[in-house]
């Protein structure tokens, strides 16, 4: 893989944690450094840098984002593309999370379609 590749990646996977943050309630605390966000946690306010998100590497980071986005009460929702190298993934409350095809792991797929299904519930509010 080339460096660009790669750079294109990072910046990618880094924009895609931020969008999980955000879902997450996390926000910027200062408007001219977008390189850090804010979690809230009953110790306080915590600093977290946006390059040491591990939402898309970390069983432990993602799993809250699958039950915050099952305790939406959204039944169902299903993306099925038909093109190569893309995926179909569905949640459901209460019984299989998610279903994801076109990962080379698990994680991966769940990280897949924590991303697609946030960009749809965005478009909803």
């Amino acid at each position: 893989m080339s460096s660009k590749t790669l750079l294109t990646n990072q910046i990618k996977m880094e924009n895609d944690n931020k969008l999980i943050a955000e879902f997450m309630g996390m926000n910027y605390g200062d408007p001219n450094d977008n390189s850090v966000m804010i979690q809230m946690t009953p110790q306080g306010n915590e600093v977290v840098p946006i390059n040491s998100m591990e939402y898309h590497s970390s069983w432990d980071w993602l799993m809250p984002v699958v039950e915050e986005i099952e305790g939406l009460g959204i039944v169902s929702f299903e993306k099925n593309l038909q093109e190569e190298g893309d995926y179909q993934c569905l949640f459901t409350k209460g019984y299989d999370i998610l279903i994801c095809h076109y990962a080379d792991t698990s994680i991966e797929a769940t990280y897949n379609a924590v991303i697609e299904f946030i960009n749809y519930y965005n478009k909803l509010k």
